[in-house]
């Protein structure tokens, strides 16, 4: 029997966020909660609990998805690369099905960004969308004909953990990344890799956000840390869209908030894509914050390719 709704919760590092769509999108109930840290059964509890609590606000049953930091591994079936470490190696998605007494569909953060924006947000009506997360942490998702692509491993869109491409003699071998690398993508381009990387060079403790207003106000070194920024992040984007080519980029995360990101993004890139000819969109998240909860409760509806 389908489901009256369908229910998306976002499992972030500080907040679980959820909500009901009716099938025509329509907001149906939300909340948000605190999310437990370092505590695996605290955390199961806590989603489950916010669908029951979702669920009897809409007074309705309710299809269930999830996003969450990583993704689970299509061999286990466990948690796998979630910054959240205490849900690597546990079968989350299992475990929330029994609690719940129903099938869940979970995926990646930015899988379910792009699914948003595939399905009613900046990437509306396009073929193939390519959704990035720049804040805390760097990542993207793929939506095709807006169902996700998640691909045969499960880790379609893992940019964030490659390295930089063309690093400079003074970008080698890089920050250290937690999963055990030097130099990845998501060193150099998220919101405290910003903020580090003008503390290194100018010091102080600036957050990204005092970095972006100095540069506004005029701010010579802070001019200079978000152009390196910008560099850097046109390098790392050229690679992907060189072996996808999609016909819009959406941003999303904090650093989506930054307008000067958005406008600089294709000319940062130009000069690295392989092609005569680049006019690909780059457009900040319509739905922002909500883009994750959004794709998280459009998983049903929106099958895999």
């Amino acid at each position: 029997m389908r489901p009256e709704a369908r229910l998306g919760i976002d499992l972030g590092g500080t907040k679980i966020a959820g909500v009901v769509l009716d099938h025509g999108g329509r907001r149906l109930a939300e909340a948000r909660v605190p999310a437990p840290r370092g505590d695996y059964g605290a955390t199961l509890g806590a989603v489950a609990d916010l669908v029951l609590r979702l669920e009897g606000q809409a007074g309705r049953g309710c299809s269930v998805g999830i996003g969450m930091p990583g993704s689970l591994s299509p061999a286990t079936g466990l948690v796998r690369n979630a910054n959240s470490h205490w849900l690597n190696g546990r079968p989350f998605g299992a475990d929330l099905a029994a609690r719940l007494g129903r099938p869940v569909r979970i995926a990646n953060d930015a899988d379910c960004l792009a699914v948003s924006e595939a399905t009613d947000g900046a990437g509306a009506g396009a073929r193939v969308v390519w959704a990035i997360i720049l804040g805390t942490g760097v990542g993207s998702g793929l939506a095709i004909e807006g169902r996700l692509h998640a691909g045969r491993n499960g880790i379609a869109g893992e940019w964030g953990h490659g390295p930089l491409p063309g690093p400079g003699d003074d970008e080698r071998p890089g920050p250290a990344c937690y999963c055990g690398r030097r130099g990845c993508v998501e060193t150099w381009v998220s919101g405290p890799s910003l903020a580090a990387d003008h503390a290194r060079r100018h010091g102080g403790t600036p957050t990204a956000e005092a970095v972006v207003t100095a540069a506004r106000g005029g701010d010579a070194a802070a001019r200079e840390t978000l152009a390196l920024h910008l560099d850097r992040l046109g390098r790392a984007a050229a690679q992907v869209v060189n072996v996808l080519d999609p016909d819009v980029i959406v941003v999303g995360g904090g650093l989506s908030r930054i307008p000067e990101l958005i406008a600089g993004l294709p000319d940062a890139m130009r000069p690295h894509i392989f092609s005569d000819a680049f006019d690909t969109p780059v457009r900040a998240s319509l739905h922002g914050d909500d883009s994750g909860v959004r794709g998280a409760a459009w998983l049903w509806g929106t099958e895999t390719v």
